[in-house]
């Protein structure tokens, strides 16, 4: 046999021609060696995949398997060539291009079909509960300076009589509704609750939380450059905003304190004024309900429902009551949905791994992602323990 005669790295096309012969594939002489010139080398690392996929595309399935059969002798038999070309280590060497694990003297050989559809059950979806820490301190902290840049654009804002507020087509168009504003809130309570309940059965909840915290905090952190930028002059008349000041720093630190414990929320007692670009309130409605239309499975078509009406109608209550300009909500709405929607097309696609640009824009993101392989599944677990006594009664 030409293999006795000479090492196989060393074959060339008319040696691995000849072995062609000899092992019965005269037919594929022409395709293997005349074609694509076979050597030795490429000979050894040939897989099943190579055979039944372009340029080779060989199409009779019995000679591919018996072709195959008579690679692996060749493999086995050339095993420390293989280890020289990096194509094996100790028990997982290469045969038939897939990774052949000996196990108790037996050999399981994995096609690559079999790798990909293992790969897709055990996708690394890592809870990364430090991760998920750093990311509550991020998004804490961002709203801490957003309270205090809130405290300082309230000194700024411009005095009604000399700025009046500027024409504006909807809120022009519709009168104000003065409970309008409280139900907005209601509304962004309401989608608080749905989001905790999905985030407290969902399977992967550190993910999930580690998520809202960074897209809430990067938006709220952009909030705060804009609105210290510009100071626009009140939306409406019955808005009774003057410029104000705090004194010394201790003063606009404990008033910005008080914001920060409210949350900014009328309903907890705190009312602000000039920080109108953008909506924050736009952007937690948004948000939330993105987040619970994106981890609640697709049949859940009525939460899905009842999401979006509490999304737009807080949307609509913010500006019935004259409490932001429309291009406020507009810009929040726009800025918060894009982001969501980069964010999660990065994640899920993987394609920030490629991109140089996007690891070096988004530091944070690939951070936070960089152990988390694919869409996360909406899989949902009880998070806690079930009592012994409900075991013996559910089982």
């Amino acid at each position: 046999m030409v293999g006795t005669q000479l090492a196989v790295h060393r074959w060339t096309t008319k040696h691995v021609a000849r072995w062609l012969k000899e092992e019965g594939f005269c037919d594929y002489v022409e395709l293997l060696c005349n074609q694509h010139r076979l050597d030795g080398t490429s000979l050894l690392t040939l897989s099943e995949s190579d055979l039944r996929q372009p340029p080779l595309e060989l199409k009779v399935l019995g000679d591919i398997k018996r072709l195959m059969v008579a690679l692996r002798q060749l493999q086995r038999h050339n095993a420390s060539m293989l280890e020289e070309l990096g194509l094996g280590h100790d028990s997982e060497r290469l045969c038939n291009g897939v990774l052949a694990v000996e196990c108790n003297g037996t050999t399981q050989l994995n096609t690559d079909y079999h790798k990909a559809k293992h790969k897709q059950h055990t996708r690394r979806l890592d809870p990364e509960y430090w991760k998920t820490v750093v990311s509550s301190v991020y998004v804490t902290t961002v709203f801490g300076v957003t309270s205090f840049v809130m405290v300082i654009v309230h000194e700024r804002v411009p005095d009604m009589r000399t700025y009046p507020p500027l024409p504006d087509i909807f809120l022009d168009s519709v009168p104000r509704i003065p409970w309008a504003f409280a139900m907005a809130e209601a509304c962004g309570v309401v989608l608080c609750i749905f989001w905790l309940l999905v985030l407290l059965l969902h399977k992967h909840r550190s993910i999930l939380l580690r998520r809202l915290c960074s897209l809430m905090g990067t938006v709220f952190l952009l909030r705060c450059v804009t609105m210290f930028v510009t100071s626009l002059s009140v939306p409406g008349q019955h808005l009774k905003c003057t410029g104000k000041m705090y004194g010394d720093m201790w003063a606009k630190l404990q008033r910005a304190m008080a914001i920060w414990s409210g949350f900014g929320m009328t309903l907890t007692g705190v009312h602000t004024c000039g920080d109108y670009m953008f909506s924050g309130h736009t952007v937690c409605l948004t948000l939330l309900n993105f987040f619970v239309t994106e981890y609640t499975p697709r049949t859940w078509n009525f939460i899905h429902t009842l999401s979006w009406v509490l999304n737009l109608f807080g949307i609509f209550f913010i500006l019935a009551a004259h409490e932001h300009y429309s291009i406020d909500v507009f810009i929040a709405f726009y800025i918060t949905t894009r982001l969501f929607l980069y964010y999660h097309t990065l994640a899920n696609t993987r394609a920030y791994q490629q991109s140089r640009r996007a690891r070096i824009w988004f530091p944070m993101f690939s951070f936070f992602e960089c152990n988390v392989n694919g869409a996360v599944p909406n899989e949902y677990s009880w998070p806690f323990s079930r009592p012994a006594i409900m075991k013996q009664l559910i089982g």
